[in-house]
């Protein structure tokens, strides 16, 4: 499967699938197009759309403010803005033994 990402002028944006109540923080892979994320915080009063931005931020080792959630706030479905990188570098951070 394919993980959707579109560049922007900024950064890029993709598709993420958000579990949450989950035993730990993970990326599980790519389901339909969208990078499915596991967390452990509950979807209540935006606790998972914080841990998200919390856990992406870590994982790609950048700061949480280069880090956005622009669509699907109280959805399970999230658009996610990521600023200042581009697709290689994602991909190779996130999908490690994925890529080329």
């Amino acid at each position: 499967m394919v993980l959707n990402i579109t560049q922007h002028k900024k950064g890029i944006q993709f598709s993420a699938a958000i579990q949450p109540r989950a035993s730990k923080n993970e990326i599980s892979g790519v389901m339909n197009g969208a990078l499915k994320i596991r967390l452990t915080s509950p979807p209540v009063e935006g606790a998972a759309n914080k841990a998200c931005i919390k856990y992406l931020a870590k994982t790609l080792g950048i700061s949480a403010s280069r880090v956005d959630i622009v669509g699907g706030l109280t959805s399970k479905n999230k658009i996610i803005h990521i600023e200042g990188m581009d697709e290689s570098a994602f991909l190779q951070k996130v999908l490690p033994d994925k890529s080329s």
